[in-house]
């Protein structure tokens, strides 16, 4: 079956506001159009449809049965697009701040501290736009924070953080069974999150456990399903200190080992190399360090 095309919008918007008036001189004086103009696209859309919109009444317009069926559909259409259009581009000439970064950062580290900044820059409007594997920085972007080992071309990184590896679990999956030593982790599965260099792997190798089997477990892509899987029992995360700490102190999440192993990567506050920043840039830059440093 062949589809109608689409037809143009403004020959859909002279047919909602002459269907609304059913008066073409009241629609052409809404439309900023002269009378003739409105009556010349209600006759393009008729003619692409292949249907008559309108009755031609001795007292005005009617709309005819296929007119009263597709009024609701380009009402809601055009409806649709309005709030739309205006819900990405508001209605003020400000754009808002393009930030874009690792999903785990926005999720346990900054999403519980955004407040703040709100509260001291409530006219900054940020638009955070999460990437599991940051590879470049976005022409549109205004700032990125990006996980590894602060060596990139073409940007400037300032470090964020210093993060040790931790392996984390819910307190119910040791409450019969005390993890004491790091070889006891071949008794529980290891829950692996996919995308860093150092894993499980690097971490038993470094405590002197290497008999424990890294390879075994669950895997997952992000290390917010990883550490939710150990919120709820399933094994032990190994996780980076800055993003648990929240976890930890409200008792969701509790590290059984002692051990301090450093990570080499860190999360990253990133900028175009030589890239003059905004003022809304500047704010929210200065706030993240000051609130990575305290």
């Amino acid at each position: 079956m062949t589809q109608k095309s689409l037809p143009p919008l403004n020959w859909l918007r002279a047919f909602e506001v002459s269907a609304r008036y059913l008066n073409f001189t009241h629609a052409a004086e809404e439309l900023h159009l002269t009378q003739g103009a409105v009556s010349q696209q209600i006759r393009h859309l008729e003619c692409q449809l292949g249907v008559a919109l309108f009755k031609r009444l001795p007292r005005g317009l009617g709309l005819t049965e296929e007119g009263q069926s597709y009024l609701p559909v380009v009402q809601d259409a055009i409806s649709r697009l309005a709030v739309g259009t205006n819900e990405i581009f508001g209605q003020r000439q400000r754009r808002p701040l393009k930030v874009r970064g690792s999903l785990s950062f926005l999720h346990f580290w900054l999403a519980p501290r955004l407040a703040d900044f709100r509260r001291a820059h409530p006219q900054v409007d940020i638009r955070y736009i999460s990437n599991l594997w940051v590879k470049e920085l976005d022409a549109e972007d205004d700032l990125e924070i990006r996980w590894g080992s602060g060596q990139w071309a073409g940007v400037e990184a300032q470090r964020l953080t210093r993060d040790v590896l931790v392996p984390v679990c819910s307190p119910a999956l040791i409450a019969d069974a005390p993890l004491r030593d790091p070889r006891d982790l071949a008794g529980v599965p290891l829950l692996h999150v996919l995308g860093y260099e150092e894993g499980w792997g690097y971490w038993l190798e470094r405590v002197g456990a290497e008999q424990v089997d890294s390879s075994s477990g669950l895997q997952f892509d992000t290390l917010v399903a990883t550490l939710r899987m150990a919120e709820l029992g399933l094994g032990v995360a190994l996780a980076r200190s800055s993003l648990v700490e929240d976890l930890l102190q409200e008792g969701r999440l509790v590290a059984p080992f002692t051990q301090r192993i450093e990570a080499s990567e860190s999360f990253y506050l990133v900028r175009g190399l030589g890239e003059a920043l905004s003022s809304d840039a500047q704010a929210f830059s200065h706030w993240l360090v000051a609130m990575a440093h305290r």
